[in-house]
């Protein structure tokens, strides 16, 4: 019998297990949240081929309370840190007791997130470590019918760890490691024998998508869009990234676990890049591709051209009215929104504030209709069907909710925070929070259509981002719409290379409204620090009491925060067969 062999790529050779030297860190800390917490414990154990070559273990002051809550679960309190070392000590003798090593820990975003935050705290470069996560590692190898759930205190016991992990940080790095050699165990069985092998094995990367790392060959190490392929040539997936090269070759050696990405490859025959002059272009023209082509991998923006409106119709008694298409008709929209359960909550919460009608009927100017409906007698509609209200007191509420949208929403907002003010006060506090979570609704909706307004509404635009090299990366907007992207590099005069872009930038058809998704993009962009107007045809400007000055409502406040502690990441255990040796 005739055993084969297959050449290992380059990207494939790493330094065996038995020789890597790991460094197993905990930190115990006053909360979960690295950017508003800080460290209060620093645990860590240095080992190489299952010798223990050290340890490091102190406590540090995090120059903050510590929460009654954390203090019971670590045992670490107030009056045990208050002369310990801060964070400026602490933070940069880890990092030297750890340099040129392996960084492990059980859940290692926490652990390393907090050690990155300290690292920008400090104004500290982040050595870069390699990371391997115990947790995800316990996912992939162990079943359900092995261990419940992999939790460090699960896992210690079931490899006989010779420590208890106790919430404090030198116990738990020490059961990490007996937990670590335990899983390294179970990996030896299935080929796993070096560094890139055990990282790939982590990212679960099937044998079929490493056969088609080919398909990364020749690509640019530059920002820009791909596109995979099947054999006809259809686009199965659009991606953007500012390393076309790493990300596409992503896909095929290592960190791409979801599963319909793994049946995407499977399909592909061809990856096509795109290579822009910055990371903006990219994101265009990946909105645009997305949109014209709809491939089938793609879930996120694969229909951005869809767009839900909020109308005032245009009748003698107007009603909100929830469209698909804003049309040039004279009437007041809201929008885009970005769905239609949105819509309906923005629609609800007008309807809160201002009293219109919400029937479907044709009213009449000259006779009553029909006798009022029940949202009449409870002050939530001003019955114009019964006569309640005139024609020109009830254009005074819509000329309200029209000039609210396009300027000043206080006088939305305020009707229900009085509401909300109530029933605060009442400790109706479930219903409160249906009222807040409306007021949100209709704050972000103007705010969104008033930047999206604000920027359609200058005829053109040259940003200027500095590339962090010298250089300047340069847009050219007209109406919204990103027509022109260039790059400057170090030495090279921008300005010529701003008008040659503007010579040569697409034509702007205004009967055709920019993608919303687009125009955001370039939002962002130009508000990122750094970034200059070099020049401009029209004033950009801003309503002077519009929504973006409700910043209390514009904050994404994170409910989660109130389980600083909980494991959220979506990574169920899966059982991995041995691999086929030849």
């Amino acid at each position: 019998m005739t055993a084969t062999f297959e050449q290992l790529g380059f990207d494939e050779l790493g330094e065996p297990l038995h020789a890597t030297t790991f460094v197993v860190v905990d930190l115990e800390t006053t909360g979960g949240a690295a950017a508003s917490d800080a460290i209060t414990e620093i645990g860590a154990v240095k080992v190489c081929g299952g010798e223990v070559l050290g340890e490091f273990q102190t406590l540090v002051n995090p120059l903050q309370a510590i929460s009654p809550f954390v203090s019971v679960l670590t045992g670490i309190t107030d009056s045990m840190v208050c002369t310990a070392p801060t964070m400026s000590v602490t933070v940069p003798a880890f990092l030297e007791f750890a340099r040129g090593s392996v960084l492990v820990a059980h859940n290692a975003p926490f652990d390393v997130g907090f050690l990155k935050a300290a690292c920008v705290a400090l104004a500290l470069p982040w050595p870069g470590f390699a990371v391997v996560d115990t947790a995800v590692l316990a996912r992939r190898v162990l079943t359900r019918d092995e261990v419940r759930n992999c939790k460090l205190g699960t896992l210690a016991p079931f490899f006989h760890a010779r420590t208890t992990p106790n919430h404090r940080a030198l116990e738990d790095a020490r059961a990490t490691v007996d937990v670590l050699h335990g899983l390294l165990g179970r990996l030896g069985s299935l080929g796993v024998q070096s560094l890139p092998e055990l990282r790939s094995f982590t990212a679960q990367v099937s044998d079929a998508q490493r056969r088609k790392r080919h398909l990364a060959d020749g690509m640019p190490s530059a920002p820009g869009v791909y596109i995979f392929r099947d054999a006809q040539g259809s686009p199965l997936y659009v991606g953007t990234s500012r390393n076309l090269r790493s990300r596409v070759r992503q896909y095929f050696v290592a960190s791409e676990t979801r599963s319909r990405m793994g049946e995407m490859v499977g399909l592909a025959e061809r990856v096509d890049p795109i290579e822009c002059a910055h990371a903006l272009e990219a994101q265009v023209r990946e909105l645009r591709l997305i949109a014209a082509h709809k491939p089938r991998y793609n879930k996120r923006s694969k229909f951005p051209e869809r767009s839900v409106w909020l109308k005032l119709t245009r009748e003698a008694f107007p009603r909100l009215s929830v469209v698909r298409e804003r049309k040039d008709d004279g009437a007041a929209y809201l929008g885009p929104l970005r769905t239609q359960r949105q819509a309906e909550a923005v629609r609800d919460a007008i309807h809160d504030a201002v009293p219109l009608r919400q029937c479907t009927d044709r009213l009449s100017l000259r006779r009553v209709v029909r006798a009022a409906c029940v949202l009449a007698g409870i002050g939530r509609c001003a019955a114009p069907c019964e006569g309640g209200i005139d024609v020109g007191d009830y254009a005074a509420l819509v000329g309200l909710v029209a000039s609210a949208w396009r300027g000043d929403p206080r006088p939305l907002v305020e009707p229900l925070e009085r509401k909300l003010a109530a029933l605060s006060a009442a400790q109706r506090y479930e219903q409160a929070g249906l009222v807040r979570d409306r007021i949100t609704a209709v704050v972000r909706a103007s705010a969104r259509m008033q930047r999206l307004a604000s920027l359609r509404a200058v005829g053109e635009l040259v940003g200027a981002r500095p590339d962090g090299d010298g250089g300047w990366e340069l847009s050219v907007v007209r109406s919204g719409r990103l027509v022109g992207a260039g790059h400057a590099r170090r030495g090279v005069p921008p300005w010529p290379v701003i008008e040659a872009l503007r010579a040569t930038a697409d034509v702007v058809d205004e009967s055709h409204q920019p993608l919303a998704e687009e125009t955001e993009c370039i939002l962002r962009w130009l508000e990122e620090p750094g970034v200059r107007l070099a020049d401009a045809t029209d004033p950009w400007l801003m309503p002077a009491f519009g929504a973006g000055g409700l910043r209390a409502y514009l904050t994404n406040a994170g409910r989660e925060a109130a389980h600083p502690f909980a494991d959220r990441r979506r990574l169920p255990m899966v059982a991995r067969p041995a691999r086929a040796r030849a």
